[in-house]
């Protein structure tokens, strides 16, 4: 990394066009560099081809581009590609395209590690590095855009890290999809465990986006097993801050399942879950996840066959809408955190939770 030189990459329009102003130029420069960043995806200052070369020789000593590198990529036979991507400062973070037939999909991270701690994940394994910047967010996506032939035009937020712990980021990288890189904010889900000021908080932002709570317990005693830090905020709380969310946005929400085998895929916890969200009035689809195996202390197993079924067809009798996120990327560590520690690249440090949310939304 290059202290003295600021970052292009997470700079909105209106923020390049004064960095051109700054520098002598028209502002409509700014708005040249803008779409050589999100719309072109250059690795290059030197690439600004209609850029005057006084100017980007200018640019080049005052400011850098700072996109990530790939650094490892594994394909499934599915077309799922798993990305360890470094950072200007060493660490890595992993980012995954996912290609269906009628649509291309990225998961980004959003943190270097994850604060959380699930049980079932391997990122948590690892601890917290620190927060990623708005422009490392989007960059994910933008390396991964430059590769394909295809558009992708879905992203979620479901990588590495809890997006809300890393709030104006996250919100930040958002809008820059949406506003610069181009993509419908309506193909923007963001997942979270329950961070219930940042849930109330991203629902003032006014952006139409999806929000994903990550429940996989309908109870809060199994769920404080699986997810240390939901001891802070009980579901009730979480689900009150959901109800909100969608009132204020008028969106429905998706409930994300983790089903783990003889741990919470029972036909009486599905009844709970639906009489759980049933209660709340919330809408909105639970996706059904089946664990994608993780070495775990715990000795976590994927659920039979039998067992999602009667998981899901309980869930539909109670009439809750269920959906079940298809299997990617097994053969090459896609579950999250899986790629970057066999790599053996691990954190270095873990950072206080409540650190990590600004002013604003801290509670």
């Amino acid at each position: 990394m290059e202290p003295n030189r600021q970052c292009l990459l997470g700079c909105s329009t209106k923020e390049l066009e004064q960095i051109a102003l700054e520098l002598g130029e028209p502002a409509y420069r700014g708005r040249q560099i803008a779409r050589w960043i999100y719309r072109k995806q250059v690795r290059t200052l030197d690439a600004m081809s209609d850029l005057p070369a006084a100017f980007r020789a200018h640019l080049a000593a005052n400011y850098r581009l700072g996109l990530p590198d790939v650094v490892h990529r594994e394909v499934a036979s599915d077309g799922t590609i798993k990305y360890l991507l470094r950072l200007e400062d060493g660490l890595t973070v992993e980012s995954v395209y996912l290609p269906y037939p009628d649509r291309v999909s990225a998961c980004l991270s959003t943190q270097v590690g994850c604060p959380a701690g699930c049980r079932f994940c391997a990122t948590a394994q690892g601890g917290l590095a620190r927060n990623l910047t708005a422009g490392e967010i989007v960059g994910q996506y933008l390396a991964m855009q430059a590769e394909s032939t295809r558009r992708i035009s879905h992203v979620v937020y479901m990588g590495m890290g809890e997006p809300l712990w890393n709030y104006e980021a996250t919100v930040k990288s958002l809008r820059l999809l949406g506003n610069e890189v181009g993509l419908s904010m309506r193909n923007l889900t963001v997942s979270t465990v329950g961070v219930v000021p940042g849930i109330l908080a991203l629902a003032r932002e006014n952006m139409p986006i999806t929000l994903a709570l990550s429940l996989h317990a309908p109870d809060d005693a199994l769920r404080a097993r699986l997810i240390p830090t939901a001891r802070k905020w009980k579901l009730d709380e979480i689900l009150a801050a959901c109800a909100e969310y969608a009132r204020i946005t008028k969106r429905n929400l998706t409930f994300e399942y983790l089903l783990i085998g003889g741990v919470n895929d029972s036909p009486e916890q599905a009844r709970a879950l639906a009489a759980l969200l049933e209660r709340w009035k919330l809408p909105g689809n639970v996706n059904l996840i089946p664990f994608n195996y993780v070495e775990t202390p715990e000795g976590f197993r994927r659920p039979t066959k039998e067992a999602i079924a009667r998981f899901r067809e309980t869930l539909a009798a109670a009439g809750r809408v269920t959906t079940q996120r298809m299997t990617r990327g097994d053969a090459i560590n896609a579950a999250c955190g899986q790629l970057r520690r066999r790599m053996a690249q691990t954190a270095e440090a873990t950072v206080p939770i409540l650190s990590l949310l600004p002013p604003s939304v801290r509670s």
